[in-house]
């Protein structure tokens, strides 16, 4: 039973970090330059989970964190300062490949997933509260 808590931790720990992905894709939503201040908008980042705790035992792990190679988002703004100056996409501006509502819907996921696990988590403790006070 103690193998249950510990898949169900490793899971909160992935949940944990799928949300602070997608909080920094929202947080970066319309950044349009980088730290150096090269015009280039943030690019999207998405969590990808392995099987197993990197142990050899059983869990989930984080496996890697990688930009997601979608398009840009266009949008016309002559005024902007960071518009495309010349060529085909003229007085347009990159923003980010970030869709807002797809953030939401991934933290609400991410959310119901980190509350199940604290559910297991209880269940768990509670059975071998109850196999304890069968033995003693």
């Amino acid at each position: 039973m103690i193998d249950a808590l510990d898949i169900s931790a490793s899971a909160l720990a992935a949940q944990r970090a799928r949300m602070d992905v997608i909080a920094g894709n929202v947080a970066n939503a319309f950044v349009t330059r980088q730290d150096d201040g090269t015009v280039r908008p943030y690019r999207r980042r998405v969590l990808s989970l392995a099987e197993g705790d990197g142990a050899g035992g059983a869990g989930v792990q984080v496996a890697a964190i990688s930009e997601d190679p979608s398009e840009f988002r266009l949008v016309y703004d002559p005024g902007h300062p960071d518009r495309m100056r010349s060529g085909p996409g003229r007085d347009y501006v990159q923003y980010p490949n970030v869709n807002i509502t797809m953030e939401y819907v991934d933290a609400m996921e991410a959310g119901r997933a980190y509350e199940a696990n604290i559910a297991v988590m209880n269940v768990t403790k509670e059975m071998i509260r109850d196999s304890i006070r069968l033995f003693a």
